[in-house]
């Protein structure tokens, strides 16, 4: 068997199809074929059940791509080694991030490797929190920007900053004459939310549990308070439609600027929330995450560094 192969098996296992399989390895699907049953009679073995809707991996066959994802990531340390030995920061970086965070940190974050680490290019790749997951495992990605809490996948961590949420309400809503708000004057509010897959979306239902009634399994209209971005549910807001919750470094610095012009109108205002009880903001915690076996240490201590330079206003940085 050969390393080629195992990376045949580990696609078709994780694509559930042959042809995309193919086109995630670059080569053609009779040569992926080809390589899998020849796999296939040298194990002796049945890897994968084909049906002419999906293929599905065989109880020993799972067990086989397991082991041989194994294989592949002790061959990718072997690469990593002598990579380390010339230059530990050579090479790009896979960096994964959630829908929430990407947009408003990587301007920054990518200006600063660009300055820090010209010879470290970061492949970025935006996913919801259970995909990074699996791409980490799966090795796909070399590390991820996530939000805590997240299930336990034996990932090394890091912890960033710890980051405030914002009311988001439209400009000319009663609450907007204050200076802050706390959920319980929110709780009878038209509510926009995130789509289910947001880890986002569960971190307001736990600030704002009253909200929960928007769920995927509503009917009629309010199924349509659920947006696919943050920033696709700012234009509701500023369109009258209802409030949100935001976290801090989405929103925009012009939100916090005394002088505005003449004319100018915001159409949404954006408030500290405070905790009637202890007056403490809602926060969420963000952090950086990397398998155990992730040999290039110099990178991963470079990208934090490269994140603790950025502006990152409002939000409590952790060392």
């Amino acid at each position: 068997m050969t390393l080629t192969e195992l990376k045949y098996i580990v696609a078709v296992a994780r694509e559930r199809h042959f042809g995309k399989a193919a086109e995630a390895c670059y080569v053609s699907q009779p040569t992926l074929s080809v390589a899998i049953k020849k796999l296939e009679e040298e194990l002796d073995v049945k890897l994968f059940e084909r049906s002419a809707n999906e293929v599905t991996v065989t109880p020993l066959g799972e067990d086989i791509v397991r082991q041989a994802q194994s294989v592949l990531e002790q061959a990718a340390v072997i690469k990593e080694i002598a990579k380390r030995g010339k230059d530990p920061l050579g090479g790009p970086l896979t960096l994964g991030l959630i829908y929430t965070i990407g947009p408003y940190l990587l301007p920054d974050l990518v200006r600063q490797m660009i300055t820090r680490t010209p010879q470290m290019p970061l492949m970025l790749q935006e996913n919801f929190t259970v995909k990074l997951l699996e791409m980490l495992r799966t090795g796909e990605i070399d590390c991820a920007i996530l939000a805590e809490p997240f299930p336990d996948a034996g990932l090394a961590i890091a912890p960033l900053y710890d980051e405030p949420f914002m009311a988001a309400l439209p400009f000319h809503h009663p609450l907007a004459a204050q200076t802050q708000v706390t959920s319980e004057a929110l709780k009878n509010e038209t509510m926009l939310l995130l789509g289910s897959g947001h880890c986002f979306r569960d971190h307001v239902l736990e600030v704002c549990p009253e909200f929960a009634r928007f769920s995927s399994n509503a009917e009629g209209i309010r199924r349509s308070f659920e947006g696919s971005s943050l920033e696709t549910i700012k234009h509701m807001v500023a369109a009258g439609m209802g409030v949100t919750l935001v976290p801090r470094l989405s929103v925009p610095k012009e939100a916090f600027s005394t002088q505005r012009k003449r004319d100018e109108d915001p159409y949404v205002k954006y408030l500290p929330i405070v905790d009637k009880d202890s007056g403490a903001p809602p926060t969420r915690r963000i952090v950086l995450a990397w398998r155990r076996s992730f040999t290039r240490y110099e990178a991963i201590a470079a990208l934090r560094n490269a994140i603790y330079a950025c502006e990152l206003p409002g939000v409590t940085r952790l060392s």
